[in-house]
């Protein structure tokens, strides 16, 4: 008698049956764990465009009232940044774009004055979500 080489197919689906499982755990946590990267390359951006109209406006003594090309496409294609201002005051948006509309956190804003905002909420609002601008 030959023995036999190989799998059976009960191991085979065993295999595929923890492999499955294993995926649907991760693959959220992977899927977060991208978006909270693309949210922080959101955050820096909008903080470096701040600096950036800090400077402008110390060199000509009010704020841009727009924004270089440059700048407006730095948050790597997954946030769309533009700017309101009056030359006095300014606010920068990050608007979430594509797969990163679905963000827990949405769009970020940031003024002047430094107020930073997620989701239609800023800073001192009582269902304002802290963790979008500190994670």
């Amino acid at each position: 008698m030959k023995k036999q080489l190989g799998f059976t197919l009960i191991e085979l689906m065993i295999v595929v049956a923890i492999v499955g499982i294993l995926t649907a755990i991760a693959l959220p946590s992977y899927n977060e764990y991208i978006l909270r990267g693309h949210r922080a390359d959101a955050r820096a951006t909008l903080l470096q465009t701040a600096q950036w109209m800090e400077r402008a406006a110390t060199a000509n003594g009010t704020y841009p009232t727009s924004l270089p090309d440059s700048m407006r496409s730095m948050a790597s294609g997954r946030y769309a940044i533009s700017l309101d201002s009056d030359g006095a005051t300014f606010t920068l948006t990050a608007t979430a774009q594509n797969a990163q509309a679905n963000d827990k956190c949405g769009n970020y804003t940031l003024t002047n004055t430094g107020l930073q905002g997620a989701k239609g909420k800023t800073e001192g609002a009582s269902d304002y979500d802290s963790s979008c601008w500190n994670k």
